[in-house]
């Protein structure tokens, strides 16, 4: 890897930083607390060309890697728009992945130009209230009819599920009986949301509250045989070529959200005067700042080595997992730590941090709980036995 500073890169940053500098905090505390979308922020961005980075020029998208998605979300969450902006266009951004990889002709060109113009806002389905990590105990059925496909079933944190258009939904097209491995008979469909045999119901939660995550029920909702993404039942395997990607996104945001919260702390220690001194004189508060930084850094360095392997179609499970749980913890810890060094106004919803904390803590739950990431870890990179 080369260490010098990636021209194309910084020209990324400088965009993106330009356009998120016309949304201060101000603006996504406002969101969060009305629990709206950043609408304005998304036109700002698709307008500019950000959205559509990953997408195939020849729909309408840059052709430009993960890395450079990754760089796009990373600036978002540092600008102080954290997981409310960083989630609004996560899926926008890289989520179409798995269309652009084995989607047909015709529904390549049915859906990413207006994806990448930032026209149409997809969802994607695959968590069920008894299928988290398990992702193959899914019970959604997709059940064909002639050029349709009948859906019935219900999905839960469906992210932007009642502000988008459509959702990549992941079904069970053959029942798990029939099939050789469990890991058959899964399928993804572009199916739409705003049909009314779709309800959807946001989930109170404890932050990112300016983009909802709902319950979506599918009752008899007919899908097009056409918005099936690929061959029936692979859907699975078209998921797994997505994984490695969404850690490092994640990874991203994370760092970018601790980036935010660093910030803040950092500022509030110099100016906070106590005892005739500013408290980031002593130690006390300069230690976990340092290292809450230094634990920022470590965490992109391997966030951006797993981004350049998987873009160079490299082995990168090992540094994708590593880059997950290393950016989650550093985002959290940065954010838990500027908190603490504003005392009782980090609690005080004006100073931001508290805001930062919060959306800093669903990256160690979501998309893959921390100790999975260990599990894999161990087993997989360390050859220790297997713990489930």
């Amino acid at each position: 890897m080369d260490f010098s500073s990636d021209a194309d890169l910084d020209l990324i940053r400088d965009g993106v930083r330009a356009v998120c500098a016309k949304f201060d905090d101000e603006y996504w505390a406002g969101l969060d607390s009305r629990h709206e979308f950043p609408w304005e922020f998304y036109k700002a961005l698709a307008d500019g060309g950000w959205i559509g980075i990953a997408i195939p020029e020849e729909y309408g998208g840059s052709g430009r890697g993960l890395l450079e998605a990754s760089v796009i979300l990373n600036e978002v969450a540092a600008s102080g728009a954290a997981m409310n902006g960083c989630s609004a266009i996560h899926l926008s951004i890289f989520g179409m992945h798995p269309l652009v990889l084995h989607g047909s002709e015709e529904i390549k060109q049915r859906y990413l130009p207006k994806v990448a113009a930032g026209e149409l806002h997809v969802a994607f389905g695959v968590t069920e209230p008894d299928a988290g990590t398990e992702t193959l105990a899914i019970k959604t059925r997709a059940v064909r009819d002639g050029d349709s496909y009948i859906v019935r079933g219900r999905k839960v944190w469906t992210s932007k599920a009642q502000d988008a258009d459509r959702v990549l939904l992941l079904v069970r097209t053959t029942p798990v009986e029939e099939c050789a491995r469990r890991t058959d008979g899964l399928s993804l469909l572009m199916a739409d949301l705003r049909d009314p045999a779709v309800t959807i119901t946001p989930i109170a939660k404890a932050g990112r509250n300016a983009v909802a995550s709902c319950e979506t029920v599918y009752d008899d909702l007919v899908v097009d045989a056409a918005d099936l993404v690929g061959e029936e039942g692979k859907g699975f395997y078209y998921l797994l070529d997505g994984l490695n990607a969404e850690r490092i996104l994640i990874a991203s945001e994370a760092i970018g959200t601790g980036k935010a919260a660093l910030r803040r702390a950092v500022a509030y220690a110099k100016e906070r005067v106590v005892y005739g001194r500013p408290i980031g004189s002593n130690q006390g508060i300069a230690f976990p700042l340092a290292e809450a930084h230094s634990k920022l850094e470590a965490a992109e360095l391997i966030t951006h080595r797993a981004g350049w392997l998987l873009d160079r179609r490299l082995p990168c499970g090992a540094e994708a997992n590593m880059a997950k749980y290393l950016g989650a913890e550093a985002g959290f810890q940065a954010a838990d730590v500027a908190m603490q060094t504003h005392g009782g106004f980090g609690y005080a919803e004006e100073y931001h941090v508290a805001r930062y904390w919060r959306e800093a803590r669903l990256m160690k739950i979501a998309p893959l709980p921390q100790e999975l990431l260990l599990a894999y870890i161990g087993h997989h990179v360390l050859g220790l036995p297997k713990s489930y």
